[in-house]
C-alpha cells in the first residue's frame, strides 16, 4: 500500500481487512500470560461456565485486531500515534476456531490548530465473526502527519 497522510484521507472512507482465525492454542497462551481466568484457559471449567466452553479474552481479540491493522498497512508505512480508544464493546464471545473480519471507517479527519504538520483521524471499527455477528466495536483516535514532509 502507498503511504497515505492526513491530506490523503476523507470522511466515509472504509475498508475491510483479511479474515483471520482465532485458534485454541493462542486463546490459552494469551490468557495464561495476560488474563488467566478459567473461561480462557481451562476447557473443562469453561464447559461448566456461563459460556459453555473456552472463549478468547476480549484483550486478546483487541490485540489480534491491532495486529491485523498493522499488517494490512492501509496507510502504508506512514507513522501513526494512537491517542485514544473510546466506546470499546465486547458484544459476543469469540471462540476457538472463529474467523474474524475487521471493518473500519474514517469518521473524522481534523488538521491540528496548533501544529500544522499533523492532525487527527478518528475511525470506527467493527469486528464480525464468520456468521456475521458483531463481536467487538470501538472508536479510535490517531495522530497522523499532514504529508510526507512532516516528522512526528
Amino acid at each position: 500500500m502507498t503511504d497515505r497522510y492526513l491530506d490523503d484521507l476523507s470522511v466515509g472512507e472504509s475498508w475491510e481487512g483479511e479474515p483471520f482465525v482465532i485458534t485454541e492454542a493462542e486463546v490459552i497462551a494469551f490468557a495464561e500470560q495476560f488474563d488467566p481466568q478459567p473461561m480462557h484457559i481451562d476447557a473443562a471449567a469453561a464447559a461448566e461456565g456461563r459460556f459453555g466452553g473456552l472463549i478468547a479474552s476480549g484483550w486478546h481479540v483487541a490485540s489480534r485486531v491491532m495486529r491485523e491493522y498493522v499488517e494490512a498497512a492501509h496507510f502504508g508505512a506512514t507513522p501513526m500515534l494512537g491517542i485514544s480508544i473510546d466506546d470499546l464493546r465486547w458484544l459476543r464471545p469469540v471462540r476457538p476456531g472463529d474467523t474474524l473480519i475487521v471493518r473500519r471507517e474514517i469518521l473524522a479527519v481534523t488538521p491540528s490548530q496548533s501544529r500544522p504538520d499533523r492532525g487527527t483521524v478518528k475511525t470506527r471499527t467493527w469486528v464480525r465473526n464468520q456468521d456475521g455477528d458483531v463481536v467487538m466495536t470501538f472508536e479510535n483516535l490517531m495522530q497522523f502527519p499532514k504529508d510526507a514532509s512532516a516528522r512526528l
